[in-house]
């Protein structure tokens, strides 16, 4: 019989040769993750992923319809990879940001809602990650739009393992068949049935996994914003002739037409990432400073009157002329006259002061006495004294 002290001791044992285990387990669970079999990734390292290959940790097996032509590849062909790394905004809104064929689905979105909901766990991780009920998905589902990326987009992917999800940084390859929503975001890679979100850009330095694909440019790399307001439809671009198709939100193109009021430019991947100046185009012209009027030195001091123009200090006005006609005859002294003032034909009316009118020359002036007053007081003389 086994003492309890015994049994103690084998229980710690067990208990600490299971903790090493699981410590064991985590580890090559983390280097498993490293490895990106969960798809796990900070914002520092990004995913590459081809069009066609499902990725770490797929939530169902591929929906996406045939493979779409060379042609609806946007990535420059050529490129080697070894320009800095630019990621360029785009509103979800933006006419040609995605493309198609004209009547045809990108992705089977029927058989992507069995697929997810045949799994009651993938069904919960997926629909958590969407926002809504699992059993929503299949409603959720045909509200998206099934298209196709024209340039090189990153997003925030989703994988599954072991009950749970993972999120990564992933640079989705042009062509890539997607589920987008009304307002242009990415929601769902057909190729794997993963949930996507925004993606989150890091600003210092960042490593790509995977292996490039042909036409690969960092400095070529979308980012998708949501639009301002959800739309009713999608202005696409018909991967088959390069034209326009509008195609109805939540509608896999059975309704596709052309639009009434298409972009006023031709499809071009160069609206997406607009080409930076050419050496050719004119430089803004810009307008010559208008010349500063002369200012008065300090401590200059005009004359006044002005006198002569040219012995003037700088800076100070010349004198005014008259006006024509009213200039003062020569023998004009500076005294008004007995003469009435007469305004001449459309002159503008001003009453003049009235005319003053002084004595003649020849008038004599009684004489003053010493008081002030007249000589002459009107006193009998023989009283005066």
């Amino acid at each position: 019989m086994r003492s309890p002290r015994r049994f103690r001791c084998a229980a710690l044992a067990a208990l600490a040769a299971g903790a090493l285990l699981a410590v064991a387990g985590c580890d090559s669970a983390a280097d498993r993750t490293a490895k990106g079999t969960t798809g796990t990734a900070e914002a520092e390292d990004v995913l590459l992923q081809p069009l066609a290959e499902p990725g770490p940790g797929p939530f169902t097996k591929s929906t996406a319809r045939q493979a779409p032509p060379p042609s609806a590849t946007r990535s420059p062909q050529g490129g080697d990879g070894s320009a800095t790394r630019t990621v360029h905004r785009v509103s979800g809104a933006v006419p040609g940001l995605y493309g198609g064929v004209r009547s045809e689905a990108s992705c089977d979105v029927e058989r992507q809602a069995r697929l997810l909901t045949a799994d009651q766990d993938k069904a919960r991780a997926f629909a958590e990650k969407a926002g809504i009920e699992a059993v929503q998905i299949p409603g959720y589902l045909r509200s998206l739009t099934p298209v196709i990326v024209l340039a090189d987009t990153q997003v925030t992917n989703h994988g599954y393992s072991a009950g749970s999800t993972t999120a990564f940084q992933a640079v989705l390859q042009a062509g890539t068949a997607v589920l987008v929503d009304g307002r242009g975001l990415p929601r769902v890679r057909c190729a794997c049935g993963n949930p996507l979100e925004r993606p989150v850009i890091a600003k210092g330095q960042v490593a790509h996994r995977g292996e490039r694909w042909a036409g690969f440019d960092p400095a070529r790399v979308l980012a998708v914003d949501p639009g301002v307001q959800p739309v009713g439809s999608l202005v696409i671009v018909n991967t088959a002739d390069n034209t326009w198709i509008e195609r109805t939100v939540g509608d896999g193109g059975g309704r596709d037409r052309r639009p009434d009021d298409p972009p006023p430019f031709e499809p071009s991947q160069d609206l997406l990432f607009p080409s930076p100046a050419r050496p050719s185009d004119p430089a803004p012209t810009e307008t010559a400073p208008s010349a500063p009027s002369p200012v008065e030195p300090e401590g200059t001091k005009c004359p006044e009157p002005p006198g002569d123009p040219a012995e003037l200090p700088p800076g100070c006005p010349p004198p005014m002329e008259p006006d024509p006609g009213t200039e003062p005859p020569d023998d004009f002294d500076g005294m008004p006259t007995d003469e009435p003032w007469e305004m001449e034909e459309g002159e503008p009316g001003v009453v003049p002061e009235p005319t003053q009118v002084f004595p003649d020359e020849s008038d004599e002036l009684d004489e003053l006495d010493e008081f002030g007053e007249s000589a002459d007081s009107g006193v009998p003389e023989p009283f005066a004294g």
